[in-house]
């Protein structure tokens, strides 16, 4: 048997991450940047009023008040988006829009609500100070300004930063694209009754949105037999538009063997078997002229998730610009623990807060990663049991794998 951190080594080290791609900023949401966009503009570009009202110098209306209110001539009206220059002299008002551009020698806006509103004539009663509900050229970007770096992951605020700048389109790491298919003549699909000797397939189904909540696109094509024709050509279609194939159903048994077959011209399937518990019988290759990553994996959803999260997960995190392991935690454990000596296993967990809220707790649900459907959904991690331990006691710290969004 091959352990799995030599297992999971040969996977990664000829992992190759998709070349970057530019995409429309709207489109770049939830990606990692490939390139550090600084400003080539400030922004706002120019003086502009933040709010309804009336430009002014602040020193003609400083002492301002209800009791004595200033009073100035209206010389002007500017709206949002005029390009018409105005000139303020002094002692004079300018009505402006949220947005519009200061006439020049304006050094303030004086909100609606603090004068009569007049059009020929304005009352104001209250003093504006210097700089009063305007945004000043450069205020939130300076030209220079790093609005994305390298390795940023773009979300609502990047976008704005990156359109501020003046860029519609970003350098990203793309997704990747992974295919989930099942074989087995077994099996029908979820829409269909399922008469005596066939089950649903579930596995694929569980496999895509794994593979979704990791960041890929996923790609689920129907159902096809175990036949190694058929395993061949399913493959073999799929390897052009993915940069990732996970076969459900081929991890062992008859139909693997029958994989192995029908994908032995494409590049190859590496039986050997992986030290783990669940999931020691699995396949793996790389395929075709790209020589795309497939799995073979065994078609219970529950063990198909455990190698998920081992050794495709980390494909996809290389893939978007990430780091291939997730950040893991060590919890006491609030049961035993028995594993086989030898494996490394991998034992579905809830990660708990003790009752005070400082301590992290770890709650088996399982003992193996099979006939656990029922629990999945209440499964956030994975417990990791070293090969040379057979059994933990309550109390004991294990090393914990987060699991799914975690």
């Amino acid at each position: 048997m091959r352990t799995v951190t030599d297992h999971l080594s040969r996977i990664l080290d000829v992992a190759v991450r998709p070349a970057p791609v530019r995409v429309a900023i709207t489109d770049a949401q939830g990606l990692r940047s490939a390139e550090e966009v600084v400003a080539a503009r400030p922004l706002p570009v120019f003086d502009q009023a933040a709010i309804d009202g009336y430009a002014v110098r602040s020193v003609d209306v400083a002492g301002a008040t209800d009791a004595s209110p200033v009073t100035v001539p209206v010389v002007g009206e500017i709206a949002a988006g005029s390009r018409q220059p105005l000139r303020l002299q002094p002692g004079q008002a300018v009505r402006v829009a949220a947005g519009a551009p200061l006439p020049t020698l304006a050094d303030a806006v004086a909100p609606l609500g603090w004068t009569d509103g007049g059009t020929a004539r304005l009352t104001i009663r209250r003093g504006v100070p210097s700089a009063g509900f305007v945004r000043r050229v450069g205020e939130d970007v300076q030209s220079g300004d790093v609005a994305v770096r390298e390795g940023d992951v773009v979300g609502s605020a990047q976008v704005a930063m990156l359109a501020a700048a003046g860029r519609d389109k970003l350098l990203v790491h793309p997704r990747p694209r992974v295919s989930v298919v099942s074989v087995g003549d077994e099996l029908v699909e979820v829409s269909r009754s399922a008469s005596s000797g066939q089950v649903a397939d579930v596995c694929s189904h569980a496999v895509v949105a794994a593979a979704r909540e990791a960041g890929a696109e996923t790609n689920r094509p129907r159902t096809v037999g175990g036949s190694a024709a058929e395993i061949r050509g399913a493959v073999e279609d799929l390897l052009p538009a993915s940069e990732i194939v996970v076969v459900c159903g081929a991890g062992g048994g008859t139909t693997a063997a029958e994989a192995r077959s029908g994908l032995a011209d494409l590049g190859g399937i590496d039986d050997t078997r992986v030290a783990m518990h669940p999931g020691s019988a699995q396949g793996y290759g790389r395929l075709g002229p790209d020589a795309v990553p497939v799995f073979l994996f065994p078609s219970h959803p529950a063990t198909a998730l455990v190698l998920f999260e081992v050794f495709v997960r980390p494909l996809i995190r290389l893939a978007l610009g990430q780091e291939p392991m997730r950040r893991t935690w060590t919890a006491r454990l609030t049961s035993p623990i028995v594993s086989p000596a030898g494996r490394r296993s991998y034992i579905p967990a809830r990660l708990l807060r003790s009752d005070g809220g400082g301590e992290l707790l770890a709650q088996p649900l399982g003992v193996s990663g099979t006939h656990l459907l029922a629990v999945l959904s209440e499964v956030n991690a994975l417990a990791v049991i070293d090969e040379d331990v057979t059994e933990m006691t309550v109390g004991e710290h294990v090393e914990l794998v987060p699991r799914g969004r975690n």
